[in-house]
């Protein structure tokens, strides 16, 4: 199974660095030195990682054969994918890999089904999911513990709590204004 790990972002300095954006928990695993990545455009890699330092809170990548900034110019916006075997979970037990989430039926504590997660959108400030209604209409679950009662991976499954307004149009909208009318 493959999984994007970084993009690769601007170039750094003139002896081939480039900045990465770090799509993985965990980097010192998949962005390590000696690590051989495959890439999206294909054309641009495979890439071996020949260093990696963190400056300025970035990391910064070296890979072997870009020596000059143009060469790391040229890989901007490049995908970075690792081989990583599909029954490998990650260390901790609340978390996943995108591909253990997709396509798991989301539903609530009751077993009232809502959807299939179709997506994992990943936001500077929480996950999404993505979720498929049966009528075709999509809904945005946010991957947070007070609304993701559970994962289930053997039941192939999500339990949703959500709040009221999240997947329907039951929202109760509470304002000054509406306290101040009733008077």
């Amino acid at each position: 199974m493959q999984l994007v790990v970084a993009r690769i972002g601007r170039a750094h300095g003139i002896k081939g660095e480039v900045t990465v954006e770090v799509r993985t928990d965990e980097p010192e695993l998949r962005l390590a030195p000696g690590a051989v990545l495959a890439t999206d455009p294909a054309s641009a890699g495979p890439l071996t990682i020949e260093t990696g330092r963190v400056h300025s809170g970035r990391l910064l990548l070296r890979f072997e054969g870009v020596r000059d900034r143009n060469a790391a110019e040229a890989l901007r916006n490049t995908l970075l994918i690792a081989d990583v075997d599909p029954d490998e979970r990650p260390e901790e037990p609340d978390e996943y890999y995108d591909h253990q989430l997709m396509d798991l039926d989301v539903v609530l504590a009751d077993g009232t089904p809502v959807g299939r997660i179709t997506e994992i959108s990943h936001l500077p400030s929480q996950d999404l999911f993505v979720v498929e209604r049966p009528d075709g209409s999509e809904v945005m679950i946010p991957f947070v513990e007070e609304i993701v009662a559970g994962i289930d991976l053997d039941a192939q499954r999500a339990v949703i709590t959500p709040p009221p307004g999240l997947i329907d149009d039951r929202a109760e909208i509470a304002s000054a204004r509406d306290a101040e009318d009733e008077s």
